[in-house]
């Protein structure tokens, strides 16, 4: 039987990368956890490029834990050797290390914008208990058919969130701030809304109607129709011109 032969640096490079696949899931469980302590928010209040220990966050977070601290430490750590942010030591008073932490330039959709919106709410989302379950079903998927999603649930995750207030509020966010990040970007370089003769524009599956109502307020001159299912837009506010 053939084999393949690989250099040392090679093999020494596949082991790594297996290990980086079979631990894959802790990065953005740390990332989830980070977010719903609201770290990000708490470091970038501390000012552009400001670097912030782990046990000024624990002060700041309502942790009855006296290891909290560590423990942030171990998470902000796996961050920073991601890229997610910077690392710095800081030598104390007493000869021992401090490692502090800044935001790295990722963090920019991290965390809220001037809009007030960041792609912090979809990852809660892609990482919550909802979402992981359907992922325990995606063997069955492939082997007996249908989608992962609705073997967990027994329905779409859109005819799901009818069924669970909490998670079609999560949802909604998720997509309102996500479209609002994006579209952004979108009408400030896309010309093709400037088309003499257009007059109304359908959003179907608009959600709560981010996109429609960035759309129309820079283009008045277009009506807007929102279309997403019932227990969707009954959260969606009203938008003028729509």
């Amino acid at each position: 039987m053939n084999s393949i032969k690989m250099s040392s640096s090679s093999v020494e490079d596949s082991c790594l990368f297996a290990m980086q696949l079979v631990t894959a899931c802790v990065l953005p469980a740390a990332l989830k956890s980070a977010l719903e302590l609201d770290l990000l928010e708490l470091i970038k209040s501390a000012g552009p490029g400001a670097f912030v220990s782990p046990a000024e966050l624990a002060a700041q977070i309502p942790a009855t834990n006296p290891q909290a601290d560590l423990m942030l430490d171990r998470i902000l750590r796996l961050l920073a050797a991601n890229n997610i942010l910077n690392c710095s030591l800081r030598e104390l008073p007493d000869g021992s290390v401090e490692r502090r932490y800044s935001l790295a330039p990722v963090c920019e959709f991290l965390t809220r914008n001037e809009d007030g919106v960041s792609m912090a709410p979809l990852l809660l989302v892609n990482q919550g208990k909802i979402y992981e379950e359907s992922w325990h079903h995606l063997k069955d998927a492939v082997v007996k058919g249908g989608y992962p999603f609705h073997r967990a649930y027994g329905m779409n995750k859109f005819e799901y969130g009818a069924t669970d207030p909490e998670f079609n509020t999560a949802f909604n966010k998720a997509m309102y701030q996500q479209s609002t990040l994006i579209m952004k970007q979108i009408l400030e370089n896309y010309k093709g809304l400037d088309v003499e003769g257009l007059k109304t524009l359908v959003d179907v599956g608009g959600g709560t109607g981010a996109a429609l109502n960035m759309i129309v307020s820079k283009h008045p001159f277009i009506k807007g129709i929102n279309f997403d299912l019932p227990h969707v837009v009954k959260d969606a506010p009203s938008i003028p011109g729509c």
